[in-house]
């Protein structure tokens, strides 16, 4: 009796140690992606009675600049996975990103019907596999190429670790079917993890831009820049814009929330190519922000798979709708009709010095 206690007494301090540590990094991780740094410095007494929030993003035009950012294996979130957040996108008129680690394959992706994605690439040692992943997407209508930087190795993911991270029976990675590059299984550590070590290119430099550049005429955006160097190298190679992106903040601890990163980054391009944000946006005032700080349009991760996984495709465009509704309401709240007329002005952050410079009357 006094043994069982005891291995309670111990399972139980494992649970609640664990937990603690979970609340830990997730308070670490809210201090990464949040906003909450900058402030807004409305304008009053502005005709807002018309306000329109389209733009156009790489020529192509869309109905607001939130869009959805790669998520690999939607169909952990719900049976329809991918096909559900396609539709849903279309059908709001903005842009979905595929991720090449998707449960749909592009194919499949683009037999829901039109519209306007991307897709975004890890590249592999074996570059024949990316030639062709590369083409089936340009076949497949897909407009231009993200591509992810950050990942040379996944970064230490602890809660994939202790729950040894496998793709569920009856997963794919879709788009490597009938190709022999592993699967993720169950193994002693991340599978994840093992199946990134064995096939992603830790070799991967900027030379490799021009490669791609060789092999597709679709636009190259760098997904993963948080600093004005990389930014300016990324123009000299023509890179077709940047995401800057701090992976979900699950790559390397302590880097700076995207929304700190973003100003130095669109600094350094000088409006030479477009810089977006990918990253903690919960609520359309973080899209006013974004966009306030110089940001082109903003991509969203964990709110489509959280809206997703509450309600599938119906979810998703929920989701979709609420962020358009928020960051209209904020336009108009904050004296904007465009996205023209959005200005660093309208902000001040903590990160100001000396403080902030109004408007010229």
């Amino acid at each position: 009796m006094r043994r069982s206690r005891r291995r309670n007494y111990r399972r139980w301090f494992m649970i609640i140690m664990h937990l603690v540590q979970r609340i830990n990094g997730l308070f670490r991780r809210i201090a990464t992606l949040s906003p909450g740094s900058c402030k807004f410095r409305p304008r009053i007494l502005i005709d807002v009675s018309e306000i329109d929030v389209s733009t156009t993003v790489l020529g192509f035009n869309i109905s607001m600049p939130i869009m959805i950012a790669p998520t690999a294996m939607q169909k952990m979130a719900h049976p329809d996975g991918e096909l559900a957040t396609a539709r849903a996108t279309s059908a709001a008129g903005t842009i979905m990103t595929l991720s090449s680690w998707a449960t749909c394959s592009v194919e499949e992706v683009a037999s829901t019907g039109p519209g306007i994605r991307f897709f975004q690439l890890y590249v592999y040692k074996d570059r024949n596999v990316v030639r062709q992943l590369v083409k089936r997407a340009e076949e497949a209508g897909f407009k231009a190429i993200a591509l992810t930087v950050d990942t040379p190795r996944l970064g230490r993911r602890e809660s994939d670790i202790k729950n040894r991270f496998a793709l569920p029976r009856g997963l794919t990675l879709k788009n490597f079917e009938g190709l022999d590059l592993g699967k993720i299984d169950k193994t002693d550590d991340s599978g994840l993890a093992s199946y990134v070590a064995g096939q992603v290119d830790q070799s991967l430099s900027w030379k490799d831009i021009k490669w791609l550049q060789s092999i597709t005429s679709l636009p190259i955006l760098v997904k993963g820049v948080i600093t004005a160097e990389d930014a300016r190298i990324a123009v000299e190679y023509g890179a077709a814009g940047i995401i800057v992106s701090n992976h979900g903040a699950r790559q390397l601890d302590y880097v700076p929330a995207t929304i700190m990163a973003l100003e130095e980054v669109v600094k350094a391009v000088e409006g030479r190519i477009p810089v977006f944000l990918d990253g903690g946006v919960r609520r359309g005032t973080d899209v006013f922000k974004a966009l306030a700080l110089g940001a082109s349009g903003v991509f969203v991760g964990r709110p489509s798979l959280f809206s997703l996984a509450a309600d599938g495709e119906a979810g998703v465009r929920k989701m979709l709708q609420m962020l358009r509704d928020e960051f209209e309401l904020t336009m108009a709240l904050s004296g904007c009709r465009s996205l023209r007329e959005i200005s660093r002005n309208h902000i001040k952050t903590d990160w100001d010095f000396p403080h902030y410079f109004p408007a010229k009357l």
